[in-house]
């Protein structure tokens, strides 16, 4: 079984799914963009790197998105809180003068 080929259609299936991967990080860096944008403006305004009702809210919306799509919304939650922990530690680098990387 090891010497057959892969057939045609994995290997276009495999192809979209890398697209995809390439997608999720370019979305990623967009969104650390803007949290960037929002760790300035905090730092600027003098409010905490921490939105906790933020966060809540926003992990509440999206486990009704993944319940719309059939995704398993205890695994995006988790990578979500995931970014946002990244997300909250840059706002402090930010607040402290330091560039986030």
């Amino acid at each position: 079984m090891a010497d057959e080929p892969v057939p045609a259609e994995l290997l276009l299936v495999r192809e979209q799914i890398d697209r995809i991967d390439h997608g999720l990080v370019l979305l990623l860096a967009n969104r650390f963009a803007l949290t960037r944008r929002v760790g300035e403006l905090k730092a600027q305004h003098g409010l905490q790197a921490l939105d906790p009702e933020r966060e809540s809210a926003k992990l509440a919306d999206i486990r009704q998105v993944c319940a719309r799509h059939g995704v398993n919304a205890d695994l995006v939650a988790e990578i979500l809180e995931r970014v946002m922990r990244e997300v909250v530690r840059n706002h402090k680098l930010i607040q402290e003068g330091q560039a986030p990387r």
